[in-house]
C-alpha cells in the first residue's frame, strides 16, 4: 500500500504499489460460511460436516483473496491497474476523488467505457483522463487508499 522508493534508481522499480485487500469483516464472513457448511452437512455425520465445513470455508476464503488481490502499481513509465497496462504518456492530470465525489463517479456520472478498478469499501478514489486518441476508454477509475500518493508517482514519472 505504501509507494515504494527506488532505492537503485532503476527504471523497472515500482514507484508506487497498492494491493486493494478485502476488509477484515469479509474474513469474518468467510468463517460463518465455513460454518454453515459444516451446519448443513451435520445431519449426516461428523466426517461429512468436517468436509462442508473445511471445503465452504476453502470456497470462500478463494473468493474473498481472489477479489481482495487487485493490484495498482507505477512501474517504470506505465500505470498497471488489475490487467490494465498505459502508458504514463496517454495520461491526463489525474483528479482525486473524495468518498461523496468517488461514489458519484461510481454510478451517475460513470461512462460506460472508462476502465474502472474499483472496491466498494475503498472510499477513495482518483479519475485518470486517457489523452491518447486512438483508445476509445475516456478515464480510469481506480479506487485507491493513497490517492496523495498515486498522484505523486505519476507525476514523478513525467517529471523525467
Amino acid at each position: 500500500m505504501q509507494p515504494s522508493a527506488t532505492p537503485s534508481g532503476s527504471p523497472a522499480a515500482p514507484r508506487y504499489d497498492e494491493r486493494l485487500t478485502a476488509p477484515r469483516s469479509w474474513w469474518l464472513i468467510t468463517v460463518l460460511v465455513a460454518v454453515s457448511g459444516g451446519l448443513v452437512l451435520l445431519p449426516l455425520g461428523p466426517v461429512p460436516m468436517l468436509g462442508g465445513l473445511i471445503a465452504a470455508g476453502a470456497l470462500a476464503a478463494a473468493a474473498v483473496s481472489s477479489y481482495g488481490s487487485a493490484r495498482i502499481r507505477v512501474v517504470a513509465d506505465s500505470l498497471v491497474a488489475g490487467d490494465a497496462r498505459i502508458p504514463v504518456p496517454a495520461l491526463g492530470e489525474p483528479e482525486v476523488l473524495e468518498a461523496e465525489e468517488a461514489r458519484a463517479w461510481r454510478s451517475h456520472k460513470a461512462d460506460p467505457r472508462a476502465f474502472m478498478l474499483l472496491r466498494s469499501y475503498v472510499p477513495t478514489a482518483v479519475r485518470v483522463p486517457v489523452t491518447d486518441p486512438a483508445d476509445p476508454t475516456p478515464y480510469l477509475y481506480l479506487s485507491t487508499r493513497d490517492p496523495q500518493g498515486l498522484i505523486a508517482a505519476l507525476d514523478a514519472v513525467r517529471e523525467r
